[in-house]
């Protein structure tokens, strides 16, 4: 029975930091809210959010020492997102005004990882950081390609709390950089791993201050 509830208390622990991160994922520079913002930084996109999902998602996987766990802290994220695009479309805004990032094939990578190496916590960091860096981007463009008309709904249908100075702007992507995906999946597999080290350190203090 004290295991069960052990585990339990573990889950229900994930659900709600993944709850929480998920509204910090929200608050990033508003790049789910708005299609265009995507579109005009997607680079700065995929990083905020490849290593936002890395450090929660790494921490719970070493954590619980089961692989899924990652994937499940994405499950979480992803549903909880898909309810605030719900509560934005009943109030009258468009099905594209809110575009739900695709964390859960990456997550799917670093579980992968974990369970192919035979729980490495150095490989996790490593090569799984690396996955989820030099995925996510890739992810999320295909997830984009999607959207009916990313200017329209940016301009006919701008977030009430957008401030003056972050008025959606013509995107100019190919003025900057040829490819915002590659030049996303370069950045986010060099910084991903790092954040993903910090995850796991994460992890470490967590034990030490419940064996404390």
């Amino acid at each position: 029975l004290m295991v069960w509830l052990r585990r339990t208390t573990h889950y229900l622990f994930i659900v709600v930091v993944a709850v929480n991160s998920t509204l910090l994922t929200i608050n990033a520079g508003d790049y789910i809210f708005y299609t265009d913002w995507q579109w005009t930084s997607f680079v700065v996109f995929s990083v905020s959010q490849s290593t936002m999902l890395a450090v929660g998602a790494v921490y719970y996987m070493l954590f619980t020492g089961v692989p899924g766990t990652a994937t499940y802290y994405a499950t979480i994220m992803t549903i909880y997102t898909w309810v605030a695009k719900g509560a934005w479309f009943a109030l009258g805004y468009p099905y594209d005004f809110i575009v739900v990032p695709v964390w859960i094939p990456s997550a799917m990578l670093l579980d992968l990882t974990y369970w192919a190496t035979r729980r490495n916590k150095h490989a996790v960091i490593i090569i799984g950081g690396t996955l989820v860096g030099l995925s996510f981007p890739l992810f999320n463009m295909v997830n984009l390609l999607l959207v009916r008309d990313p200017l329209e709904i940016a301009f006919k249908y701008p977030r009430p709390t957008l401030p003056a100075y972050m008025t959606p702007i013509e995107p100019q992507v190919g003025k900057f950089y040829n490819s915002p995906v590659a030049l996303g999946s370069g950045a986010g597999a060099v910084l991903t791993v790092p954040m993903t080290a910090l995850g796991a350190k994460l992890d470490t203090w967590t034990y030490r201050w419940m064996a404390a």
